[in-house]
């Protein structure tokens, strides 16, 4: 949805994403005050009329909040109690699956990835004395306590890969799923975050058999996390298809395009990136269009079912 239409309302967005060819979105609340104010019960009874309207399945609902990870124990209450409320509004909207990036250690601003080919010394600073043991196991516990609320409304809940987090690899995605140990905790698999890790996409799906619940599929660069149309960057597409058939995968296979020609934006300027436009423009609906018709193509080559 965000890379259509970034900021509320979605329902145009919705509409246009339908017209493309696509059979399912996700819906997203960047921070508490979208969740409160925007998917109110009104609100959400539109946008499921919408929904199934046009005979789109919503895939699962995007949440970020960053503070989870907070060195401060009441920062970390109020981003659950924020969590917890986005799953009610997941549960309300027909969701099956809550999804959010996983977090930055102690909730530090790191660098841009994309903006690591344009500067000479990449760094950040870190404060001394901080303790990183205490802060994973503070971080872990609230993941566990969203996670187990998640199952308690009969949902499963994803962490995507970012470079730099928690789970910036294949490797702590699986650290964190033992840590926390629910078998509601799944995986929404990014190859533009895990490949500039230092991933191979089909080795990873190998490797997180049986917990990827949803993908975020954008070709990239293996240098930053850009977000390309597959079949225009690095990553081996056909492998990783042929890898989600092997492993089982039976989930959504999103298209998330935000660094090409037409993206919409939110209203902040973002280094490194597309400026952008308040709604997506029809050059951005042809790559998509492109897109599709690519993967699906693979898909059936590899002897994927598609729906």
């Amino acid at each position: 949805m965000w890379p259509w239409k970034w900021d509320a309302p979605y329902d145009t967005a919705i509409q246009r994403i339908a017209d493309t060819g696509f059979r399912a979105t996700e819906l997203m609340a960047w921070n508490n005050d979208i969740l409160v104010d925007y998917y109110t019960p009104e609100t959400i009874d539109k946008l499921r009329g919408i929904l199934a309207e046009r005979d789109l399945t919503l895939s699962q609902f995007m949440l970020l909040v960053p503070q989870l990870s907070s060195g401060d124990a009441e920062i970390r209450k109020a981003a659950i109690a924020q969590y917890k409320r986005g799953v009610d509004v997941a549960v309300d909207l027909g969701a099956p699956n809550i999804n959010t990036v996983t977090h930055y250690p102690f909730d530090i601003t790191m660098p841009r990835i994309t903006d690591r080919p344009h500067v000479q010394v990449f760094t950040v600073d870190v404060p001394s004395g901080l303790d990183w043991r205490q802060n994973w196991n503070e971080y872990i516990a609230s993941l566990r306590e969203i996670v187990d609320y998640a199952d308690s409304k009969g949902k499963t809940f994803s962490l995507e890969p970012h470079p730099f987090r928690y789970g910036a690899t294949t490797e702590a995605l699986l650290r964190i799923i033992d840590a926390v140990d629910s078998p509601a905790l799944r995986v929404n698999l990014d190859p533009s975050h895990l490949f500039p890790a230092g991933d191979i996409i089909h080795v990873a799906i190998h490797r997180l058999e049986g917990r990827v619940v949803h993908c975020h599929f954008s070709d990239n660069d293996g240098l930053t996390n850009v977000h390309w149309r597959p079949g225009k960057g690095k990553i081996d597409w056909e492998k990783a298809l042929i890898a989600l058939k092997e492993t089982g995968f039976d989930g959504v296979i999103s298209l998330e395009l935000e660094d090409i020609p037409g993206v919409a934006r939110g209203i902040a300027k973002v280094p490194g990136v597309y400026r952008g436009y308040v709604e997506a423009t029809e050059e951005f609906v042809e790559e998509h269009r492109i897109g599709l018709a690519y993967l699906t193509e693979l898909a059936h080559k590899v002897g994927m079912t598609v729906e």
